[in-house]
């Protein structure tokens, strides 16, 4: 949840409890191990297991001026004896919160100090509540140093936007409301169903998910490309919180919500993959397609999420066959992938030019050339594409520069 300020003393003690298992890809091993889970099994209005989670109390507004009270206990947060819990918020009076005599209760648990986690799957299945001012979340801390220790939203959906998901990072340098993400938005609101909202987490990238589709991927390079000369805060243990918060700074102006309101968790699952479903291609290849493999990282060019909208930036990852990384080198001199052809934004000639992914038009920023040396040379230019910052990670984004011969130029096609 973005903006947290106040936390519990008991998150300055981060303990790793992963039963010694080292994390390797999905590629390393058969079956991803489950480190550690929560099924919300048992008796209607029986509470959390106290040996994973702890209860965040209190009315201080949480940094946000959020208008709850959130108390311990099974008041506001118990199972409901079909293998879910529910955090419902309540109205209520009887408590003091920063603004006088609270109008709301709810719950917020986090497992600081019982269960953290590096890299991996992490994934809750939740159907969230529907209403103006609601403002339920799940989501991670890297600390009790906010927001140095950084902050990882997996999904908050507000109920004045029902159709909108969010997943942000926050750090040193870009939190709050300069967080660093992006949404999803479905043609249904949220609260009409259960979703899985996920991550995939591994050394330098982190990737987004809902019902299992990619939709925002994050890496130093790109969290700098956005925001700047700032830290990437994610290569460390974090612990998991859930919570439904009223009002606030995100959740906004409250309106006329029904007494109860619940958020109903199925699961909360976390796994050493740190690869989750890959989105399928929506455009057959094109014929004679091949891959173009990065000489410095033995990474092949690749469409984000092997969505070919216009504009959307060209990058690095494993390679993986898919159409999102079939380039056909056209006898006109274009490079297309899923239907679309690689493009110089903006038909840019400066060094630093962002090589994206755009509707085939047959000018000069659209022309590519891989020569005897393996260099990808744009005609309109006469520049390499690069890989920015000689990056070798997963989602390290590419450009236009002046040719080098330098590994991060190379490319060979297979």
């Amino acid at each position: 949840m973005r903006k947290t300020r106040i936390l519990i003393a008991a998150a300055a003690v981060l303990a790793t409890v992963t039963g010694g298992l080292t994390l390797t890809s999905r590629n390393d091993i058969a079956d991803a191990a489950v480190v550690w889970h929560d099924d919300f099994d048992g008796a209607a209005g029986t509470g959390v297991d106290t040996s994973k989670w702890n209860f965040d109390t209190g009315g201080s507004g949480w940094g946000n001026q959020e208008l709850e009270y959130y108390t311990s206990g099974t008041n506001n947060v118990a199972k409901d004896g079909q293998g879910h819990l529910v955090i419902t918020a309540r109205r209520q009076t009887g408590n003091s919160c920063w603004y006088g005599t609270c109008t709301w209760t709810s719950g917020r648990i986090q497992t600081a100090g019982k269960f953290t986690q590096q890299y991996g799957h992490i994934e809750a299945r939740i159907q969230v509540p529907d209403g103006q001012g609601l403002w339920p979340a799940f989501w991670m801390l890297g600390g009790s140093n906010w927001p140095n220790d950084g902050e990882i939203d997996i999904m908050e959906v507000v109920g004045r936007q029902p159709n909108t998901l969010y997943g942000t990072l926050h750090g040193p340098g870009y939190s709050g409301g300069n967080g660093y993400g992006a949404t999803r938005n479905s043609s249904t609101p949220y609260w009409q169903a259960f979703h899985t909202y996920a991550i995939d987490w591994s050394p330098n990238l982190i990737i987004w998910r809902v019902d299992g589709s990619e939709f925002f991927r994050a890496t130093p390079e790109s969290l700098r490309a956005a925001k700047g000369n700032v830290s990437w805060v994610y290569n460390h243990g974090f612990f998991i919180i859930m919570n439904l918060a009223v009002g606030g700074n995100f959740g906004g102006t409250v309106g006329n919500l029904p007494t109860e309101n619940r958020m109903v968790i199925d699961y909360v699952h976390v796994d050493t993959s740190n690869s989750g479903p890959t989105t399928p291609p929506t455009t057959t290849p094109p014929a004679g397609g091949s891959v173009l493999r990065s000489a410095s990282a033995n990474r092949c060019i690749d469409i984000p999420g092997a969505n070919p909208v216009d504009a959307v930036r060209l990058q690095i990852y494993d390679c993986n066959g898919t159409g999102a990384q079939q380039w056909a080198l056209r006898a006109d001199g274009t490079a297309a992938a899923l239907g679309k052809c690689m493009d110089a934004a903006a038909a840019g000639t400066a060094n630093g030019t962002p090589i994206q992914l755009y509707t085939c038009n047959g000018t000069g920023a659209q022309k590519f050339t891989l020569n005897a040396s393996g260099q990808l040379v744009n005609s309109n230019s006469g520049k390499c594409v690069d890989v920015v910052n000689n990056g070798t990670a997963n989602g390290s984004l590419l450009q236009l520069w002046t040719c080098t011969g330098g590994a991060n130029q190379r490319w060979t096609r297979s």
